[in-house]
This record gives C-alpha cells, structure tokens and sequence, in this order.
C-alpha cells in the first residue's frame, strides 16, 4: 500500500511533526538536557515510523517536499542579514582569535571526514558529509549541503549528514560541561565578574513587532534571494564552481545588511528577522528530516560513529591544549571553550547550553555570551561555507 501526499498536506505535516517536537523537547528530560531541536526530534520520529512501515511491507509514503528549499533559502538570508560588522566590533581581539579558530576547525573536520572515508574505502563527499557540514553546520547546514551531495549522485549523503549532525549534537551536549570542569579545577579558574546577572543580550529592544515593520524586513530578505540566487546562477555558470544558491543569497544578505547600517541601522529590525528565522529553519528542518531514507544509511552506521568519534576527540583535545590557551587561559577562556564543543559538533543553541551550565554553577562570563553566538550564529559561515563548496568540487 502507498501513500502520497500533495505539497499542502506534506507543509501540514511538516508543521505538525515541529509542533510535535516542541512538546516533546520540553517534557522528555533527555531531549531537554542535550538541548535536540524540536523540529529533529519530530521529523527523525516520523522518518522511523515511516522506515518501519515500509520494511514491514505495509506502508509506503511519498512527501512532496518541493517547498522546502524556498523554506531554506529564506533562513540562510536572514543568517546573512544578522551579520553586522559593528557586532564584530564589540568582541575585540578575543571575537577574531576565537572566530579564526572555528575557521581551523571547519578546515580540520573536513580534512578528517574526507580522509576517514578513504580509509574506510567510501566516497569522499560521504566522508565530507561527517566533517564540517554536520559537525560545525549541524542539521540545517547537513540538510542543505545534503541535498546538493545527492544532486552530484551520493543517494545517502542527505542521511548520512542528517545522523552525523544527531551524533555530533548530543556528543557536544556530553563533553563540553566535563571540559570546562577540567579546566576550571586544574588552573583554579575563578570569573572575573563578582555581580551574577542576566546574560548579555545583542538586542535590548522589546519594542513590539508591527505589520508595516514586518513587511520591511520581508521586502529586504526576498530581495536577498531573488538577487542573490540570480547573482549566485551567474557565478556558477561562468566559472562552473558548484555554487548553491541559497549561499548567493546569504552573501549578498550580508553586504545589504552592512550597507543598510551606514545609512540607518535602525531599518533593520532583528526581532522581525529572527522570528522569520526561526520559522522558516523549523519548516525547512521538519520536512527534510521526515523526508529521509534511513534505511540508505543503516550500512553506513559504523564508518559513521567512527567518524563523528575522531571528530570528538580531536575538538576535546583542541579546546583544552590550543584554544583556551590562545583566549587566555582564564575562566572567560574556559566558557568559551564549552561554547566552542557546543557548536562545534552540533549548534549553537548547544553551545549556549553548554556554556549556561557552566556558569550557572560556577559565574558568569559576559565575554563568552557575547563572542560565541556572534560567531556561532554566522560568520563561521564565513570560513565553513568556502571550504564546504571548495570540498565539494574536489571530489564530485
């Protein structure tokens, strides 16, 4: 028996599965703890009862998930629009040593992704796939990036990413706290702020969102993307460099973005942008994770946890011996390197995570909240995105 949904029924459920999600990361402690994305856990959910159905021989079901590119396309620009460079300003010397290194490490894991595979006798975009692309990109970047493997002919890229960024987020949630703890009992680490407060805040703004504001900020991001991806057909053509067009758009997102800001920074409003941030990676992450084929990838499941192992033991190693030193060896230095392991294998949102665990025990680190969500939230894209296209076009 088969099933097959039409484009509004797939949107439907693709909503459905997040709100679902949201249920379950807020009432099941495991899914609270390491911080899993709603809409991972409900996608994920409906991809096994749809694995299952299918090897029990009773149900195959068909998605159209045509939109969720548009849903993909719309996130990547609003990452491009929160890239202020006045925000770089306020990190200081300590924002670009940790930015750099989060350069080193997408360059690092992809290096050991691609070699891992050679080892292991696999493709190396599959190896691509468990390296920054999952890892430092976590599921939105695994998605994205997986879609345009498997257009190159890797049918199990998509999956393979998809499970890595599930390893690698709960890996990070696990070691970044013991880390820190390390850190901080070894060097005797104490925070430099006495006054424990709330965490730093990048917008202080609470001004309610109103529709004429709204519609702004709406013009400004599909006139990222038509542009964008236009600009981004005219490179590929010309220099026949894979170039995916949602990377187009966030670029030139950031470019709107900073010329905006000379001009008046108060057009751009973040609260209305994040919302649609928000919205649109919840859909785009939704329909694509109940989308995939888990049964591509059950071969794979050991090369895959041996990847994603080195992966880990190479960001432990990193942030205790080379990053804290270069942020200074001091309490700030150690929060940063939980927020590092955090985003580094899997998010930032875990890496907020991780680094809130830490200082809600031992202090607060205003340095570390603010450095790590800049970074972690977009200009890692700045170094990951390059080296991802650069990797791709190696080996396809």
């Amino acid at each position: 028996m088969s099933l097959e949904l039409n484009q509004v029924t797939t949107i439907f459920l693709a909503i459905a599965l997040l709100v679902l999600g949201m249920v379950l990361t807020r009432r099941v402690g495991f899914l609270k703890k390491f911080c899993i994305p709603a809409p991972v856990v409900g996608g994920l959910l409906f991809a096994l009862f749809a694995t299952l159905f299918k090897s029990l021989g009773w149900l195959h079901i068909t998605l159209d998930t045509s939109l969720q590119s548009l849903f993909m396309l719309t996130f990547f620009t609003t990452i491009g629009l929160g890239a202020s460079f006045k925000l770089i300003k306020l990190g200081g010397k300590l924002l670009v040593v940790y930015w750099l290194a989060c350069g080193f490490l997408a360059l690092a894991q992809t290096t050991i992704g691609v070699s891992m595979a050679y080892l292991f006798d696999l493709h190396p975009l599959i190896g691509m796939m468990a390296g920054a692309v999952s890892m430092e990109g976590g599921h939105g970047a695994a998605t994205a990036f997986g879609q345009t493997v498997e257009e190159l002919g890797i049918n199990s890229a998509l999956s393979i990413g998809v499970a890595a960024a599930t390893f690698g987020l709960v890996a990070g949630g696990l070691v970044g706290g013991p880390i820190v703890k390390h850190l901080i009992s070894k060097h005797d680490l104490k925070p430099s702020e006495t006054a424990v407060g709330s965490h730093f805040t990048l917008d202080e703004n609470e001004k309610p969102i109103h529709t004429d504001t709204f519609f702004t900020q709406l013009v400004i991001i599909t006139f990222c993307m038509a542009l964008g991806t236009y600009l981004g057909e005219l490179f590929s053509t010309a220099t026949g460099f894979v170039l995916p067009g949602y990377v187009g758009a966030m670029f030139l997102a950031v470019i709107v973005r900073n010329i905006i800001d000379k001009f008046n920074p108060k057009i751009v409003d973040m609260k209305s942008i994040g919302l649609v941030s928000d919205v649109t990676l919840g859909i785009f992450l939704s329909m694509a994770l109940m989308s995939i084929k888990l049964w591509e990838v059950a071969d794979l499941a050991l090369p895959l946890l041996v990847i994603v192992f080195v992966q880990v033991v190479f960001i432990v190693l990193f942030g205790i011996f080379v990053l804290f030193r270069l942020l200074g060896k001091d309490y700030d230095a150690a929060v940063m390197v939980a927020g590092f392991t955090g985003h580094g294998l899997g998010a930032t949102p875990n890496a907020m995570a991780n680094m809130a665990a830490v200082t809600e025990r031992f202090g607060p680190s205003t340095k570390a909240f603010l450095i790590v969500p800049i970074v972690g939230a977009f200009l890692i894209d700045v170094f990951a995105i390059p080296i991802i296209i650069t990797t791709i076009n190696l080996f396809q």
